[in-house]
């Protein structure tokens, strides 16, 4: 399937950093190797993948993201453009169900990898559009498993590090429930006292966030009057 996520698309922010004070850094004095030597140990190297490390959740800031009670429902916001894979898209597809492929940012692909589960559900949300806004409600019906689309050189997010053997991206299948009654656009979601502290404005940047149960209920609320 052609990439359809935004987390794919979303530039990421530029964040200013203090030059740290120089200092001289000693230099090693290379052994020498024989070039036999030296070519044996960088193929040894390269022949050599880790899997990706995951966070230590239990540190950090979102270790309530990762545990759950037995049976407990979780809810969360999947970004995609509406030019590229809209809801309306997502309800016609086969099954009324998509991949949700060519995710590129770590925090969106642990999320998919280690928290999300069959039964959870999701806003889908319309992002770069006019007005950016909530407009459906989805539901994840395969767990994280491997995305193939970093496998394939022809596709526009392929990962040339990432291989079958211990790959690096992730995706989960989610399968559409039913449109909003009303759209709940982004100037209100901004404007509201419970959803402003949410993450889809505090982490703007992910294309896939956690909601919580009474964010949930507000948006249903907001999209119903």
């Amino acid at each position: 399937m052609a990439a359809k996520k935004s987390g794919a698309k979303v530039a990421k922010k530029t964040v200013a950093k203090k030059s740290a004070a120089k200092k001289p850094v000693a230099k090693k004095t290379p052994s020498k190797k024989s070039s036999s030597s030296n070519g044996a140990t960088k193929a040894v190297k390269s022949a050599v993948k880790k899997a990706p490390q995951s966070m230590p959740y239990e540190q950090g800031k979102w270790a309530h993201v990762y545990t759950r009670a037995s049976g407990e429902r979780r809810y969360w916001l999947l970004k995609s453009e509406p030019e590229v894979f809209s809801f309306a898209d997502l309800q016609a597809a086969q099954d009324h169900t998509t991949c949700w492929d060519s995710v590129r940012n770590t925090g969106a692909r642990n999320f998919m990898r280690d928290a999300m589960k069959k039964g959870d559900l999701a806003f889908y949300y319309h992002s770069n559009a006019e007005p950016s806004a909530i407009v459906g409600i989805c539901e994840v019906v395969r767990e994280g498993y491997p995305d193939d689309t970093a496998f394939d050189p022809q596709h526009a997010y392929y990962d040339a590090d990432s291989v079958r053997e211990t790959p690096t991206w992730f995706m989960v299948d989610v399968r559409a429930v039913r449109a909003l009654e009303r759209a709940v656009t982004l100037p209100q979601i901004k404007e509201h006292p419970v959803l402003r502290e949410s993450a889809l404005i505090k982490v703007g940047r992910l294309s896939v966030v956690p909601i919580t149960a009474a964010e949930w209920e507000v948006v249903l609320t907001v999209s119903r009057t």
